[in-house]
C-alpha cells in the first residue's frame, strides 16, 4: 500500500534527481556529467516505474479482494501523479531540446 506520504517521497525523490541533472560534478569533466546526468534520469525512471508496478500489484490485490478500495485508490494516485512528473520533465526536455536546435549556429 502506497500512502500519500509515500507518494510525496516518490515525487520528491524524482525531483531532487531531476534537480541534480544540471548541477557540475566535483571533476568537472564531461564524461563524469553525461554519467551524472544519464544516472539521475534513470533513478527517476526507476522510480516511476517502481511505482507504477505498486499500483498494479494492489489493483490486482484488489481484484483478488485482498485489499481495500482505498489501498488502491492510494496506490493508483501515486503512480498517476509520479507518471505526470515523468511527462513533465520529458515534455521540458523536449522543449529545450527544439530549442536548441532553433539556436544558429
Amino acid at each position: 500500500m502506497i500512502d500519500p506520504v509515500s507518494a510525496a517521497a516518490i515525487a520528491a525523490g524524482f525531483m531532487d534527481s531531476a534537480s541534480r541533472i544540471g548541477q557540475a560534478s566535483p571533476a568537472g569533466t564531461a564524461s563524469s556529467s553525461a554519467a551524472d546526468f544519464s544516472e539521475a534520469l534513470a533513478s527517476a525512471a526507476n522510480d516511476v516505474i517502481g511505482s507504477i508496478k505498486k499500483g498494479e500489484a494492489a489493483a490486482i490485490a484488489h481484484v483478488q479482494g485482498s485489499a481495500s478500495t482505498q489501498q488502491i485508490v492510494e496506490a493508483v494516485m501515486a503512480a498517476e501523479q509520479a507518471l505526470q512528473t515523468a511527462v513533465s520533465v520529458r515534455d521540458r526536455a523536449v522543449a529545450a531540446y527544439q530549442e536548441i536546435s532553433r539556436m544558429a549556429i
